[in-house]
């Protein structure tokens, strides 16, 4: 989802390289590589550095980056703006990487197990992922490297301090740099990415008047509460501004026409959401409003209406698109 990295190398410990290739085809991955890890941390990132300059990767080298961003797949929250300034620090500076303020006091045991020492938290900080080098001067410092460094090192801002004399600018990270380390991290990834799922919604209407209208309404009285883009197109014309929201981030949309038999527009709109791929990954909240303007109402009608989006949104559901169909019906009524 970031146009301006160029290749994503992902390493990963030899037992789990087909898993990886399965996910990378299911989600059609385009600029990923995947390359066998090490059996430590400062290993497996060196594997990944050589993809760009050595010779046993020679069949599908990679060109040479000015700069590599080194991340870890366990803080999968990582913003652009973060990813961003430590980029643009590292070509400045040659290194940098993100820093959080300590939450916990650090401390020093002695052999018999007492307290030894605690440093000042106000004087520390937690050093965090994303990090970024000029390419030249990482893999310098990998070259370099002793096997202690590399079976018993964790930091790689220091080995390009210790040996190519860099010293790395650190930027203040954001709250949602956390690692997910155990079971329980787990559960509150989820409820982060169910909340982040539920801050946006678009409402596409129908250009007609009446229709537009209750897009207009429903767009007020949300937008206090989440963030709404509003969108009034004919649902037969593939619209370049529909195809960017469904490029984005949002997965939640709400479709407002007046049509007795909107089943066919409604398909075309579902159509466009599958070949955005938005659903492989998170599912797609569909809700279709479908308005019935009559001067006789037929109840009949409406329950074939509902019926038909039922059916339509047991078959949508195997493509991970939830739809619920809300039919509103009401009578025009003359008055002489």
């Amino acid at each position: 989802r970031i146009s301006w990295i160029s290749d994503i190398i992902v390493v990963v410990s030899p037992e789990n390289i087909e898993t990886m290739k399965s996910i990378v085809e299911k989600y059609d991955h385009k600029r990923v590589m995947i390359v066998k890890g090490g059996i430590t941390r400062h290993r497996s990132i060196f594997n990944g550095l050589k993809v760009f300059a050595e010779n046993e990767f020679s069949n599908h080298l990679l060109q040479k980056p000015e700069v590599v961003i080194i991340h870890d797949a366990v803080r999968p929250f990582v913003e652009e703006d973060i990813l961003s300034k430590v980029v643009m620090a590292a070509k400045e500076h040659g290194a940098a990487g993100a820093i959080r303020p300590l939450v916990s006091t650090v401390i020093a045991s002695a052999a018999d197990g007492c307290l030894d020492h605690s440093l000042e938290r106000a004087r520390y900080r937690a050093s965090e992922m994303p990090q970024a080098f000029l390419f030249d001067i990482i893999y310098e410092a990998y070259q370099q490297c002793t096997d202690y460094d590399l079976d018993y090192g964790t930091e790689c801002l220091h080995l390009a301090l210790k040996y190519c004399k860099t010293n790395a600018k650190l930027v203040e990270g954001t709250a949602d740099l956390w690692k997910v380390t155990y079971k329980r991290d787990l559960y509150a990834a989820e409820s982060i990415i169910k909340d982040n799922l539920s801050q946006q919604v678009c409402v596409i209407t129908d250009v007609k008047e009446g229709v537009a209208q209750v897009g207009f309404l429903l767009h007020e009285s949300l937008k206090s509460q989440i963030k709404v883009e509003a969108i009034s197109i004919p649902l037969s014309k593939n619209d370049s501004h529909l195809q960017n929201i469904f490029s984005g981030q949002c997965y939640n949309f709400i479709c407002i026409n007046d049509k007795k038999c909107a089943i066919q527009e409604s398909q075309q709109l579902v159509d466009m959401l599958e070949k955005s791929h938005i659903s492989l990954l998170y599912p797609v909240v569909l809700i279709l409003v479908h308005l019935h303007i009559s001067e006789n109402t037929s109840f009949s009608i409406g329950m074939e209406e509902l019926t038909r989006i039922k059916k339509f949104a047991t078959e949508e559901k195997k493509k991970n698109i939830l739809i619920y169909g809300l039919l509103i019906q009401y009578k025009v009524c003359n008055y002489f």
